[in-house]
């Protein structure tokens, strides 16, 4: 690897194919993740998706895969495609994510992932630039990039 590379991905870090992961806003402190190279984006398990209105001002409500229910005032929809093909529309909330020390703020969709062996899924948006997967690895918690060129 040239010098100048090495400087530029001095913060990359190797993660495995499954992590812990935490989400501080959501007080959500470890939970499994894939990590999908072939997605784009996060993913989230939740249910009970509830629009509604209160004072004249949209609010979303959900629970999470913790039984948590949650309330967000900013949001957005977004048609995505599934793990079947299909464009289906989901809720967008903003949120930070803790990948080993690495928090970073993300956008997550909120999708039924109750059939999904994983409640979060980590797509290639959040991971480029950050980190390198490496498929024979679990739960690294984000190694140093120079424990991969010793």
């Amino acid at each position: 690897m040239q010098d100048n590379m090495l400087d530029k991905k001095h913060k990359i870090k190797i993660i495995g194919r499954r992590e812990f992961v935490a989400f501080p806003l959501l007080r959500i402190d470890k939970v499994e993740a894939k990590i999908d190279t072939g997605a784009y984006t996060c993913a989230i398990h939740c249910n009970d998706i509830v629009l509604k209105t209160i004072n004249e001002k949209q609010i979303l409500t959900f629970r999470l895969f913790n039984n948590t229910i949650y309330q967000v005032d900013e949001f957005t929809r977004k048609k995505i495609k599934n793990s079947f093909g299909e464009m289906e529309e989901r809720y967008i909330i903003k949120t930070l994510i803790s990948i080993g020390k690495k928090r970073i703020k993300t956008t997550i969709s909120l999708s039924d992932r109750g059939n999904m062996r994983y409640p979060v899924l980590i797509g290639r948006r959040l991971l480029k630039g950050k980190f390198i997967i490496d498929v024979n690895l679990i739960y690294t918690n984000g190694l140093h990039l120079n424990t991969l060129l010793k």
